[in-house]
């Protein structure tokens, strides 16, 4: 019988994404038959409390979503348990062990990172880290390389490499998935996907909440390694890498390597001219004031809430390319995109003004707040004007997969396809320890030249899109950012 723990089962990630995505693949008839999910925190609770506590939490994001059944949540009720205890505490572990039976056992630490070391520590000794067992780790792991390397070599030491998962979410999220499909499942892309045919690439992860109580954290990490770390770098991993020989977990993360290895390190010399620090100060946000980030800290703070990178890539693909990415709390809109800006038209026989401007192609992938992809076009308008006049359309990729007139599919949580993953023991979507390494190297190189420069974040009114630097960051180079309306 295989046995899924959560260390930390009763906390905010827990209830808020890991069970409400398991009782949606139960409902869907994804779990294993006879999977047992096991609740493992320190609050002295008992079974029946914490399944109250469940079934309170998936009700409300299943009525949401419109997929509550009382019949998938009595499968899943069926397959839930708690347990008390010490996870730093190989005797307070042993009894967890004897729960989880002689099958495949997935332990996933929604926990701090900092206890990472001392609970893989303990799973060993307790049993918990056979060869028939699995760990998935939460991000962020680590706040630079060197805390990284020594979290991650006490997972080592427990776990082999094939048997550790680090997530990311956002490589959950179908777009993203979708994304290789359209890469390397066409042929009119592939060949356009270079520097002879792309202008730049913008990715954009903005956000309209605020730190709030929060900041205790964020003040560790801040928006670059809390955000760009990770998340971005892994968005621009998919758009830059050279196609795998197939689609092996290994394939495509020797892929992902390759372009993070390819980075140009950024100098401190160059921090000024390439990145942008930012961080929110008082003003209005979704129609209410916002407090500035000093306010809800309490005392002034030179962490960085904003931060936009121009990034380059060396190498024969993309040379000459920049990749302009940019995060932030407090900004006008919540928004996850990635814009592949091509190049415009090498000679226009439509010439200006009265035919219409002709604008170059676009191809946007929206991860959120909806998901999708679609290309940027010109078009002829319709009519009989003898002077033929364009005008640019927008072709969505990812309308009417089910057909014209069927319903739009249930948006899944990204943490479902990652869970399942997890369980069935494939890697592919999730960064193995060599990516976590490079791209640690990268933002410590960006954090060390801005503390050489004494680069502090500059003031941006929460409700906009950063401080004026970041405009200035696309628009030396005779480039803007994406907006809605184009």
């Amino acid at each position: 019988m295989a046995a899924l723990i959560l260390f930390g089962g009763g906390g905010d990630l827990a209830m808020r994404m890991l069970l409400p995505s398991l009782y949606f693949l139960d409902h869907d008839g994804l779990l294993p038959d006879g999977l047992k999910i096991i609740g493992a925190a320190r609050s002295e609770e008992s079974a029946e409390e914490y399944v109250a506590k469940v079934h309170e939490a998936v009700k409300a994001r299943a009525e949401v979503d419109g997929g509550w059944d009382e019949a998938s949540w009595a499968r899943m009720k069926a397959r839930l348990d708690y347990l008390a205890v010490d996870a730093t505490d190989p005797a307070s572990l042993a009894p967890l062990k004897a729960r989880c039976g002689d099958g495949e056992v997935t332990s996933f630490l929604a926990v701090s990172p900092s206890l990472y070391g001392r609970i893989v520590t303990a799973m060993k000794t307790a049993g918990l880290a056979e060869k028939n067992c699995r760990i998935v780790l939460e991000k962020p792991v680590g706040r630079d390389l060197e805390s990284f390397l020594e979290i991650d070599d006490a997972v080592a030491h427990a776990f082999d490499e094939r048997q550790v998962f680090r997530i990311d979410h956002y490589l959950g999220k179908e777009t993203v998935q979708n994304l290789i499909a359209l890469r390397f499942g066409n042929t009119i892309f592939e060949p356009l996907w270079n520097n002879l045919t792309v202008d730049h690439v913008q990715i954009t992860v903005g956000e309209t909440v605020g730190v709030g109580d929060r900041w205790p954290y964020y003040d560790e990490y801040g928006a670059l390694r809390d955000m760009l770390q990770n998340h971005m770098l892994q968005l621009l991993c998919l758009v830059a890498m050279e196609p795998p020989s197939d689609l092996d977990p290994d394939s495509v993360r020797n892929e992902k390597v390759k372009v993070l290895r390819s980075l140009r390190p950024i100098t401190l010399e160059e921090a000024e001219r390439v990145t942008v620090r930012g961080q929110y100060v008082a003003g209005t946000s979704e129609g209410k004031p916002a407090k500035g980030y000093d306010e809800e800290r309490g005392q002034p703070s030179e962490t960085e809430t904003f931060v936009a990178i121009r990034a380059d890539i060396d190498n024969w693909r993309w040379a000459g390319v920049p990749f302009f990415m940019r995060t932030g709390k407090r900004l006008p809109e919540k928004r996850t995109e990635i814009v592949i800006q091509f190049k415009p038209v090498p000679h226009s026989i439509f010439g200006h003004g009265e035919r219409g401007e002709i604008n170059a192609n676009r191809l946007v992938i929206e991860l959120q707040p909806e998901e999708d992809i679609s290309l940027s076009v010109m078009n002829k308008k319709p009519g009989l004007d003898q002077r033929m006049q364009l005008q640019p359309i927008k072709m969505s990729l990812s309308w009417g997969v089910n057909g014209k007139d069927a319903a739009p599919p249930r948006r899944r949580i990204a943490y479902e396809r990652l869970l399942l993953d997890a369980m069935h023991g494939d890697s592919t979507l999730f960064v193995r320890r060599d990516e976590a390494e490079q791209a640690w190297k990268w933002v410590d190189e960006v954090s060390d030249a801005w503390s050489g420069a004494a680069f502090k974040p500059l003031d941006y009114v929460a409700g906009t899109w950063g401080p004026e630097a970041a405009d200035l960051l696309l628009s030396r180079t005779g480039r803007k950012w994406n907006t809605r309306d184009e």
